[in-house]
């Protein structure tokens, strides 16, 4: 059971990522199970960037998410890497915790970045 996030601004009933899961949206989702749905980032920063978002509403990592959850969100990640074409020749995750890291949406959620080079470290 997750606890509230004193950090979180949204609400599971104001989360837009709580509506794209239940298909509000008519979302294409590049993967899904019934733990997980993954979609194109509509402000992409690279020119695959594709959000990975658990299906249960978690804030972020400060709202204890259970452990499988945390497992079966990053295993995820190499699935949609492979389907996105992006497998081979790298690719970057990042999940933003907090509003000090950039976290904009408080649902839990991982980038998944690649079809460029990152050869220039963070940015």
């Amino acid at each position: 059971m997750s606890k509230t996030s004193d950090s979180a601004t949204s609400q599971p009933e104001d989360c837009i990522f709580c509506k794209i899961v239940a298909g509000d949206f008519g979302s294409d989702f590049v993967y899904e199970d019934q733990w997980v749905v993954a979609f194109d980032d509509i402000s992409p920063q690279a020119p695959v960037h594709t959000l990975i978002v658990p299906r249960e509403h978690v804030a972020n990592l400060e709202d204890d998410p259970s452990p499988e959850l945390l497992a079966r969100t990053f295993g995820a990640v190499s699935t949609v890497a492979r389907l996105k074409g992006i497998d081979k020749s790298g690719y970057r995750i990042v999940q933003n915790n907090g509003a000090g890291a950039g976290q904009t949406v408080y649902h839990l959620h991982v980038h998944l970045m690649g079809g460029t080079n990152f050869d220039e470290g963070l940015r």
